[in-house]
């Protein structure tokens, strides 16, 4: 169970990252959006090398650059799936917290994986201009190794938001909403909330395991 919380989605900082002096278009189109940030990422990390002890340079870049693109609450939601329902408002405040803690945690212990000649490629997507939700695809490199990487995006009223990422085969929301389901039968929304909670604080120490 704990093992699996920790699927492999360091590649997501590919698509949320953005220089000081960059900005993203949000109104622009979704594949321009994703191309956008993750050059502008790349372009960082060519400019200064990110040190796995440089903590505050990380969340800087984790909450200025990626939070904003990242539907938080609507990943929740469909990782929850039919629970989601039965929570109370309160009880869903709270575990959208907690998952959002773990998956910045997870996103700022991937950062400084990134490197400087890091390549990206962006195969062609049919999104047409009335899609409300679509699923931008690229591939990139690890270990000289080509690395499919999705992003399921919707369209709010503020540009185009993620919610979903894909990793070599593994939905996000499915991994999460089969670990989600488990622990809610085992000991209800409160249980999950409780246990993202005490991950969030091993993870906060340093601990992985």
């Amino acid at each position: 169970m704990k093992k699996l919380f920790f699927v492999p989605v360091f590649s997501a900082l590919f698509a949320f990252g953005g220089a000081v002096c960059a900005q993203v278009d949000e109104q622009s189109g979704p594949q321009a959006l994703i191309r956008t940030a993750t050059q502008q990422v790349l372009d960082e990390v060519r400019t200064r090398a990110i040190e796995p002890s440089d903590i505050p340079r990380i969340m800087d870049i984790v909450n200025r650059d990626i939070l904003p693109y990242i539907d938080f609450r609507r990943t929740t939601q469909l990782a929850m799936g039919r629970y989601w329902r039965t929570a109370t408002p309160a009880q869903q405040q709270k575990t959208v917290e907690q998952f959002k803690m773990l998956l910045i945690r997870t996103y700022s212990g991937a950062i400084v994986q990134l490197h400087p000649d890091q390549q990206i490629e962006y195969p062609p997507s049919c999104i047409a201009p009335t899609d409300t939700d679509v699923v931008v695809r690229t591939v990139a490199m690890k270990s000289g190794e080509p690395v499919e990487i999705d992003y399921r995006l919707y369209r709010t009223p503020q540009g185009w938001r993620v919610y979903d990422l894909n990793v070599l085969g593994a939905w996000l929301v499915q991994t999460y909403r089969q670990q989600f389901s488990e622990k809610i039968q085992q000991s209800s929304v409160d249980g999950l909330i409780q246990y993202l909670n005490e991950r969030n604080e091993q993870l906060a120490s340093g601990k992985r395991n």
